[in-house]
């Protein structure tokens, strides 16, 4: 594994299983969803492990036996149960609290670059009180395409003002890794995230970093 020798020109992450750890709610939503439908409940390991996937894929862990047809019919229902419930239990990662606190006291950019809609991603942030503090948010529904493009990572940097050459960008799935190096970015592979049951070693991301606290080292801040 390489370190930075340098501090970064800014830090874009995923949301969810990078910055937040937001399984516990969605899993909740799952849940509720099985029991409406009178399914047993889920698996919530297996549940756990695809939310960077999305919605879908964590429905069909869920409810092994439906087909395509039935997750599309019960996707919005879903997503209507995580909406109000998104952050009782969703937190920051044990150690990005002190990274962003780094990366703001060094005046270096930060943002956010998920596949989550914007109708969930934004007051999401708003309840974990970061949203007012990253230099750009770009949500799933932000422009016609989604990670692994590199589109909407370069659209972060646009919004935060900064040129992707000297830019990291961090995340816990595959689309991660391919979008900031099709962006022309540094990439740290999050080993504490869901992985979607891959192993991040294998992406060939810049850097894996095992715990968040870790960045502090990857990114020059510690």
């Amino acid at each position: 594994m390489s370190f930075a020798a340098s501090a970064p020109r800014a830090v874009f992450f995923d949301l969810d299983g990078t910055l937040v750890d937001s399984a516990p709610d969605l899993v909740a939503a799952v849940a509720a969803l099985c029991a409406e439908l009178g399914a047993p409940p889920p698996d919530a390991q297996a549940v756990r492990q695809v939310v960077s996937a999305g919605g879908r894929a964590m429905l069909r862990k869920g409810l092994p036996g439906a087909d395509d047809a039935m997750i599309d019919q019960w996707l919005p229902r879903f997503l209507d149960l995580y909406s109000v419930a998104m952050a009782v239990h969703t937190r920051l990662y044990d150690g990005i609290a002190e990274v962003l606190a780094q990366l703001e006291e060094r005046d270096i950019p930060w943002g956010i670059v998920t596949n989550k809609p914007g109708w969930l991603a934004r007051p999401l942030l708003e309840q974990i009180e970061i949203g007012t503090r990253c230099a750009a948010m770009v949500s799933g529904d932000c422009l016609p395409v989604k990670k692994p493009d590199p589109a909407p990572v370069l659209h972060a940097c646009a919004l935060a003002g900064v040129e992707a050459d000297g830019c990291v960008f961090v995340g816990d799935d595959l689309r991660d890794v391919q979008a900031g190096h099709a962006a022309g970015m540094r990439t740290i592979a999050a080993a504490w995230g869901y992985l979607d049951g891959g192993d991040p070693r294998s992406w060939g991301a810049d850097q894996v970093v095992a715990t968040p606290s870790g960045l502090l080292v990857a990114l020059a801040l510690g």
